[in-house]
């Protein structure tokens, strides 16, 4: 595995574990910031672009799940994330992947292997990542620049209506978006008196899955809808 430097945040309100992790770290040749608390810690990693961070969850002032949120919500930060805590239940796990975490590591932990998951989380991603002016669901394929659309090799007509929906759809994907953030989307502030989402969707839904194609695009009644592949 290469040795290139990383840029490393820790958010580690224990000082002993903070300054380990922080020596260890430094000596493998990374380049280190650290913050004792969730306010400082959100601050350094939504101001700043970061290989990759680590995150504990019982932090003061704002707790590590609440930080990771924002980040990916409000900042839209991308940034390799890895809990590491000593919550070990099933739930919490299921709680950090859904809001967006990409590992997860119980505490007590050897310093080499946090080390090693750095790098290959990061090696990981990077030979993952698509641009950023490209969404990718499936099969769908969205370019920003162009505004282009299509289902493997079949190009897809969209109203800018339709494009909104879309993008806000794919950019969620897999998880469900309200309703009320569809609208939102489209319309802004002054969505429409009548039921118009439904009707969009639906056309929607028809470009996306013509023929025989596996459909992705899901009503989820009483939430709103989601794009993803369901077995």
């Amino acid at each position: 595995m290469s040795n290139e430097s990383l840029s490393i945040l820790i958010i580690e309100d224990n000082a002993q574990l903070a300054a380990n992790l922080y020596d260890y770290l430094e000596a493998c040749g990374h380049i280190l910031d650290a913050a004792p608390d969730g306010v400082s810690g959100l601050h350094l990693a939504s101001s700043n672009d970061y290989d990759a961070i680590v995150l504990d969850w019982n932090l003061p002032r704002l707790d590590g799940l609440t930080l990771l949120k924002r980040l990916r919500n409000d900042a839209k930060k991308k940034v390799p994330v890895i809990m590491l805590t000593a919550r070990d239940q099933l739930a919490d796990k299921i709680d950090g992947f859904e809001s967006g975490l990409d590992d997860y590591l119980v505490k007590p932990v050897a310093l080499p292997e946090i080390e090693i998951r750095l790098r290959s989380l990061v090696a990981r991603l990077k030979r993952c990542a698509v641009p950023d002016d490209l969404l990718s669901v499936s099969d769908i394929q969205f370019n920003l620049k162009t505004l282009e659309v299509q289902r493997g090799n079949r190009k897809i007509t969209l109203s800018k209506t339709g494009r909104s929906l879309l993008e806000l759809l794919m950019r969620e994907s897999p998880r469900v978006v309200t309703r009320a953030r569809l609208e939102q989307a489209a319309w802004g502030d002054t969505p429409p008196g009548t039921d118009l989402l439904r009707s969009h969707m639906y056309v929607l839904r028809h470009a996306l899955e013509q023929g025989s194609e596996k459909p992705l695009l899901h009503t989820v009644p009483g939430s709103g809808y989601r794009l993803c592949e369901i077995e």
